[in-house]
């Protein structure tokens, strides 16, 4: 048996392997930088709720127009 190919084929396969393990911990990075925006995203969520509930509004004759 000619060992070129075999080593050609085990050159792929440590290629690939190796390939795999980047794509894995880009993956990895790519899931935790979505939790933390996803509980960033959730905490302006609620504080911009909270701000909304407190607030009382305003009869029409007080409201200010757009402009001030």
């Amino acid at each position: 048996m000619n060992e070129e190919p075999l080593e050609q084929i085990q050159s792929k396969i440590a290629y690939l392997e190796r390939a795999v393990s980047e794509l894995s911990d880009v993956a990895f990075r790519q899931h935790t930088e979505i939790q933390a925006i996803q509980a960033k995203l959730k905490a302006i969520s609620d504080r911009l709720s909270g701000v909304q509930s407190d607030e009382i509004p305003r009869p029409p004759e007080d409201e200010r127009p757009p402009h001030y």
